[in-house]
């Protein structure tokens, strides 16, 4: 499996960078969820965080995941 390296901005793990695995043909892929918890980001347990990519936008050689929303955990898929 192949990975990406990228950088989340907003949310709750803005300014962090994760390894994702990569999407078919080596990008990153196009949304993420983030759940809060021991391995995520701070914050309540129970709350997903949606980041979706946003192209063109890199910082640092990263492409970035732009947060756009929390929700009860199981409600962002």
């Amino acid at each position: 499996m192949e990975w990406v390296t990228v950088r989340f901005a907003g949310g709750p793990a803005d300014g962090t960078a994760r390894d994702l695995p990569a999407a078919p043909g080596g990008g990153p892929p196009r949304r993420w969820i983030l759940s809060s918890g021991p391995d995520g980001p701070s914050g309540p347990p129970g709350v997903d965080h949606l980041y979706e990519l946003r192209p063109g936008r890199e910082i640092d050689g990263c492409p970035t995941m732009v947060f756009v929303r929390s929700d009860p955990v199981g409600m962002t898929e």
